[in-house]
Parts: C-alpha cells; sequence; structure tokens
C-alpha cells in the first residue's frame, strides 16, 4: 500500500508541516503569546530580527531557550548594562603566551539565537555594535571579518520607555528589526495555566530536554530559501508601497515609515503564505504583519501624543483606509 510522501522542506506544504512542529512543541512549556511566537518563526525564516517590548518577568528567557532546543540550534543572552562593552559583545584578540601572538576569542554573539536582553539599558555606541552584526551577518575586529552561521536571529527586548536607566533607541537603529513585538501580561486564563504549571516544584531544565528537536540549521536554511521563492503578485507591491507611503502623509506621523518597512512586509508576507501552505501571498498575509512590521518605524507628532493617540490604532485606521486588492 503506497504511503503519503512527506512534504519537502523546500516547498510551501513543508513549511507549513515544519511550522505546526514547531509551534506544537513551544506550547509544551511557554503558555500564551501566539504573536511573539508566530512573529519570531516569520523573522527566523525571513532572516529578520525581533525587537521584544515588555516589562520583565513575562519568559522571555525561556521561550528563546525552548526554542533553540526545538530548532536544533544554539542559544546565547546577552544581558546589556550601562557598562557592557561592544567587545563585550563582538569578542576580543587574546594574547597566546605559547605561541606569542593575538588570537581572536569569539564573544557570546557567535551563536544562532541570540537573547539581547534589556537593549535599551547599554549606550547607543554598545547596542549599535550588535545592530551592524545583525545586518552584516559578520564581526569585524581589528580590521579582520569573522562571519557568522546562519542561521542567526536576535531577540532583543526593550523595557518601557518610562523605566529607570533606560536609553531611546534611535530611528535609524530600531528600523534594522524586522517586527517589533509587545509582550503583555498573560490572560487570566493563561495565568492560571501558568500556576497550574507550578503546583509542583518544576524543573525546567528536564522540561526543555524533553523538547522534541523537529529540525536544525541545515533544514531553516533551506526553508528559508523556499519561504523566499512565495510568489508576490504586481497588485500585493503596490498595495504594501501605498501603505507604506501613507505613513510618511499620515497627519498624526511626524516620521512615517522607511522603504526597509515595505521589505519588511514583503519578506514576512512571503513566510507567512508558506506557513499556510501557499507558494504565493495574499493581502491578509500583509494586514496580519502590518503592526508588528511598522509601529517601529513612526513617530507621533507631538499633538498626538498629548491628545495621547497610540501608534497601533493609528496604524490600524490607515490600514482600513486602504482599498484591499483582488488578486
Amino acid at each position: 500500500m503506497a504511503t503519503a510522501a512527506t512534504p519537502h522542506a523546500r516547498s510551501p506544504a513543508g513549511a507549513e508541516r515544519l511550522f505546526t512542529r514547531i509551534a506544537h512543541e513551544l506550547r509544551k512549556v511557554y503558555v500564551g503569546q501566539d504573536e511573539l511566537v508566530m512573529s519570531t518563526l516569520v523573522a527566523l525564516f525571513s532572516q529578520g530580527h525581533v525587537l521584544i517590548e515588555s516589562v520583565p518577568g513575562l519568559g522571555k528567557t525561556l521561550f528563546v531557550r525552548a526554542l533553540g532546543r526545538v530548532l536544533g540550534s544554539a542559544f546565547g543572552r546577552i544581558q546589556f548594562t550601562a557598562d557592557l562593552m561592544p567587545s563585550d559583545i563582538t569578542g576580543s584578540p587574546l594574547f597566546d603566551m605559547k605561541n606569542q601572538e593575538f588570537r581572536f576569542r569569539p564573544g557570546p554573539v557567535f551563536t544562532q539565537l541570540l537573547l539581547a536582553d534589556e537593549i535599551n539599558r547599554s549606550p547607543a555606541k554598545t547596542h549599535a555594535a550588535l545592530l551592524e552584526i545583525m545586518q552584516e551577518y559578520r564581526v569585524t575586529v581589528d580590521g579582520v571579518s569573522h562571519k557568522l552561521e546562519r542561521p542567526f536571529l536576535v531577540l532583543a527586548t526593550q523595557n518601557p520607555i518610562e523605566s529607570e536607566g533606560t536609553y531611546n533607541l534611535p530611528e535609524a537603529q530600531l528600523d534594522r528589526f524586522m517586527f517589533k513585538i509587545r509582550v503583555d501580561y498573560p490572560s487570566a486564563e493563561e495565568e492560571a495555566d501558568i500556576l497550574k504549571m507550578h503546583r509542583q516544584e518544576v524543573d525546567f531544565d528536564a522540561r526543555l530536554a524533553e523538547l522534541e528537536t523537529v529540525t536544525g540549521p541545515a533544514e531553516i536554511v533551506a526553508t528559508t530559501e523556499s519561504c523566499s521563492q512565495v510568489r508576490v503578485d504586481d497588485k500585493l507591491i503596490h498595495y504594501i508601497n501605498t501603505l507604506v507611503r501613507l505613513t510618511r502623509q499620515w497627519p498624526q506621523f511626524h516620521l512615517g515609515a522607511s522603504p526597509r518597512g515595505g521589505i519588511a512586509l514583503v519578506h514576512g508576507a512571503r513566510t507567512l503564505a508558506a506557513f499556510s501552505g501557499r507558494d504565493y501571498a495574499v493581502p491578509d498575509d500583509v494586514v496580519q504583519i502590518a503592526l508588528p512590521a511598522l509601529r517601529h518605524r513612526v513617530v507621533l507628532t507631538p499633538e498626538a501624543e498629548v491628545e495621547g493617540r497610540r501608534v497601533d490604532e493609528l496604524l490600524e485606521e490607515l490600514i482600513r483606509s486602504v482599498e484591499v486588492p483582488r488578486l
């Protein structure tokens, strides 16, 4: 009797199956936060990075550790502080007494999944070093370049700006992130589920070890290539272009999205389509990721801030004002 063929990683069906398996494993230890899970996986398979705005204590480290386990990828963490230096991220030359020469000692950025925790607690020159690596996928020290292995995903967290001891990330640096996600407190039902998990002593190291590793770096790279082949119709390109350009004309925005915002929408829509088993993107793919792709690329006018307007509600108004194309 013939058996059904297993979807190949390079096909949309393969991407859909892989996404489903990854999400299923993560939910065994990480409750709720569906937008974080979805956006992180879309960014991973689009070669993007994610900025997470959140107060402490909402399980971000657990999430990244679980993700590393499920993806079969190396996990690293950097705690950003006011005295953290760029060399603490990139690594530095170390003198080898035996051979009487300097050798490069790689820093914690040489990993595949990196949690950059509380990035806005360091001055600009420090997180600028990381953001350059995110763009170039290599580290340059003393004129020598060291390439990072792929996949390479940065999940950077920041405290709300009003928190004590934080620095504003400049707009040019925010623009390097594909998505910005706001992680809020769990719902009452989700928090109850978390409490039930802690009724007895929980050994999370053991729980993480029980998670199935469903993929590895080679398949992630292959699936990323598959997602990049998803078709994006010219009408959809026009729709994305209209949305992005409209942010620059919207009366309540002092600063609109750069072309990087449109690129993020194109790449994210392709990956989201592949996660749905399609080899073509549709407007709903764009709408689903529009808020995380654009919210950190626009700046409110002083008048809008005084009126208490929110970026997300204004972006939703903007999206509703644009006619959705029929493909």
